[in-house]
């Protein structure tokens, strides 16, 4: 063991909240910041580039490999489960795209017992976060260290299809998802910033690497917290194969992650009695609730084939993905400058729903997340699934080798309301694409495929080919005092235990209405308050859309 290095705050995980926390903690130049982060540099033209997306996803440098458990409710499929490691965590692989949530989402928070995280409390950071291409406004932020914009502006004309598409199927359009009113078809944003991916790497981190009050170690591998009775009072790591112990004058804080937050607690003794006896690992603090309550949005991808050649089908031969990549590199713009996600779309499955609870992303082209074509010829394809699942999972070690991957188990479909709401997305989207837009470009089916029509044939393509949309989150939950399974306090505080903190999208009480990596910002963005004594923000009296006639109408 090396000798000890004294820090006044320790962040593990340099991620999509970890960054965030580093860069604004940091800005007190008394205060000194240690960020610990397990992968390396996120120098990469396969990060940097939108479009090469599905490339780091799929390689060892940039990505845990976590795969869940047989799901019992799909057939026992393992589900690929990838979470970001490097600086950037997620944020460096994920598919760029920026959805906040829906407001009625972090009043449901409050509801669970998050005392402060209310819409009206969350707004202003969403806002202090980001620079939103068409400036700012109640809702958008205009000079926050966070770009996002709308990538090539929706060019190919599929994208402004499938929202006519919505319109003539009687549904709202939106001109702005993360404004007043979620519900619609619209335009879908992306963290980009001049043609190139805008990570929380090099949005908070890069500005913040040249202070003399910030240390960051990369290619370390944390074991556990350093735990003095009841006290969080460092960690100890791994690095270069010399373990190396640092102490925390003031917190030791987890961004970790949905999956490695919580792992590390109970690799430090801290959760689930019987989970940590049946890992061999000591019991420090009984807390039942780290690792549980996990939940994801699961998505299935409804293809179609395209009479006309004006899909990215025709540039999946390497000879234009060398030409996309070239131009890129000259000039970070065409057709490598987005992530191709351009329009979407928030609707309610049925009336008596209050708020969106499906999620559609639109892509122009037929294929894999590897990025290989699904056919021959050209297509299309929409990202359809429920985004508020009943269904719930859980992480568990089950050793104390910080090198053993964790047992996740999703649960996905295991409520019968979520088997429901699947077969609602093939039957509303069906719907969709079968609208006047779509009439110069819409040829057969290609799956879920015209048979697939009963709800027994549904459930059984829906099981065999329904894939993650990788938003694990929720299982160090954030709750009241009255909630037995709550790992946090409002504060983002572990219970029972002094100057330890998770910040990430673990601390979710319930999954947010869309893609996790704004939310997951906005923690790190209010919590460094929280952190630092500052008095929050003030609340927000921008009005929210909700449709009058939710009780009674779907549309």
């Amino acid at each position: 063991m090396s000798e000890t290095e004294v820090f006044d705050f320790i962040i593990v995980g340099a991620g999509s909240a970890g960054c965030v926390l580093a860069n604004r903690l940091s800005e007190d130049a008394s205060i000194s910041v240690l960020l610990i982060e397990a992968g390396g540099s996120d120098r990469s033209i396969f990060v940097q580039m939108p479009t090469a997306l599905s490339i780091p996803m799929n390689m060892a440098r940039f990505n845990w490999f976590f795969e869940s458990e047989p799901e019992p409710f799909m057939d026992g499929r393992r589900l690929h489960c990838p979470r970001g490691k490097g600086l950037g965590g997620s944020s460096s692989i994920n598919g760029m795209v920026h959805v906040r949530g829906h407001a009625c989402d972090f009043d449901e928070w409050e509801e669970h017992g998050a005392s402060g995280w209310a819409y009206r409390d969350c707004l202003p950071y969403f806002r202090r976060a980001e620079t939103w291409k068409g400036g700012a406004d109640a809702y958008r932020g205009g000079d926050g260290p966070l770009a996002v914009c709308n990538g090539n502006e929706m060019r190919n004309p599929l994208y402004r299809a499938f929202i006519e598409a919505g319109q003539q199927a009687g549904y709202l359009k939106t001109e702005d998802y993360n404004g007043e009113r979620q519900e619609g078809f619209g335009a879908m944003h992306m963290a980009v910033k001049d043609g190139v991916r805008c990570s929380t790497a090099k949005a908070y981190l890069g500005p913040a690497r040249s202070r003399p009050n910030l240390k960051v170690i990369a290619k370390t591998l944390t074991h556990r917290v350093v735990l003095e009775g009841r006290e969080a009072a460092g960690i100890v790591y791994e690095r270069g194969g010399k373990m190396t112990t640092a102490r925390a004058r003031r917190e030791v804080i987890l961004s970790a992650g949905s999956i490695g937050s919580p792992t590390l607690l109970q690799a430090s003794g801290l959760g689930p009695a019987q989970v940590l006896k049946d890992a061999g690992v000591p019991v420090v603090h009984d807390l039942p609730g780290v690792g549980e309550n996990l939940q994801d949005h699961l998505e299935v991808y409804f293809q179609i084939r395209c009479t006309q050649p004006i899909t990215l089908n025709g540039w999946l031969d390497p000879w234009h993905k060398f030409l996309i990549g070239a131009r890129w590199i000259l000039f970070k713009d065409g057709l490598g400058a987005t992530n191709h996600f351009e329009s979407c779309a928030f609707i309610r499955s049925r009336a008596g729903i209050k708020w969106p609870d499906i999620q559609y992303h639109f892509l122009p082209a037929a294929m894999r997340y590897d990025g290989r074509a699904s056919f021959k010829g050209h297509g299309f394809q929409v990202h359809v699934g429920p985004n508020k699942p009943k269904s719930r999972g859980h992480v568990r070690i089950s050793s104390p080798d910080p090198r053993a991957k964790p047992k996740i188990l999703f649960n996905y479909l295991e409520h019968a309301d979520d088997r429901a709401a699947f077969r609602a997305c093939i039957r509303l989207t069906r719907e969709i694409i079968g609208q006047h837009a779509f009439d110069p470009y819409r040829g057969a089916e290609i799956q879920p495929g015209a048979e697939i029509v009963e709800d027994e044939a549904m459930d059984a393509w829906i099981r065999q080919n329904a894939e993650s949309a990788y938003h694990p989150s929720c299982t160090c939950k954030i709750g009241g005092p009255s909630d037995p399974m709550a790992v946090l306090d409002p504060e983002c505080r572990v219970r029972g235990i002094e100057n330890l903190r998770v910040v990430d999208s673990s601390v979710f009480p319930t999954i947010a209405n869309g893609n996790l990596n704004a939310p997951t910002v906005m923690v790190g963005e209010k919590a460094a308050d929280i952190i630092l004594g500052r008095p929050p923000l003030a609340p927000s009296n921008a009005p929210v859309a909700i449709a009058p006639e939710w009780e009674t109408k779907q549309r």
